[in-house]
């Protein structure tokens, strides 16, 4: 219909977390992976056997700045990197600041994101990309 924006469905969400889990466990990767809906609220998580319990809290917050701020949660780190350390304080929803949390557009929507922890930062948001290359 025309007007109506794409979202996600539990189907999609479970797509996600199989194939982002799958990947993981091809890797042999202990992390913890959230979705989040465009308006950042859990629709979906995982944690992984041995993953350190702080890293249940860390995937969701990528997740939601990822959605929220739509775009991937790397562009906040790699700006806070090159000196703007005051965006750390722009918004209380922006404490997911880590590479890992990856948008998910569908027709030019940002109609959720992954975030991912437990590894490194590049190797969590390549999970939460294959779990999003399942839709």
């Amino acid at each position: 219909m025309p007007g109506q924006k794409p979202f996600l469905n539990q189907a999609d969400v479970q797509k996600i977390l199989v194939a982002a889990n799958a990947h993981a466990e091809k890797n042999n990767w202990a992390v913890s992976i959230s979705v989040v809906d465009d308006g950042a609220h859990l629709l979906g998580f995982i944690r992984r056997d041995g993953c350190p319990t702080i890293s249940a809290y860390i995937s969701q917050e990528k997740a939601k700045a990822s959605s929220l701020g739509r775009r991937e949660s790397k562009i906040y780190e790699d700006i806070i990197n090159g000196g703007r350390q005051s965006f750390m304080n722009a918004t209380p929803m922006l404490s997911g600041t880590l590479e890992g949390g990856v948008n998910i557009v569908v027709d030019g929507h940002t109609i959720g994101a992954v975030g991912v922890s437990g590894v490194k930062s590049t190797e969590d948001a390549e999970i939460a990309k294959a779990g999003i290359a399942a839709l």
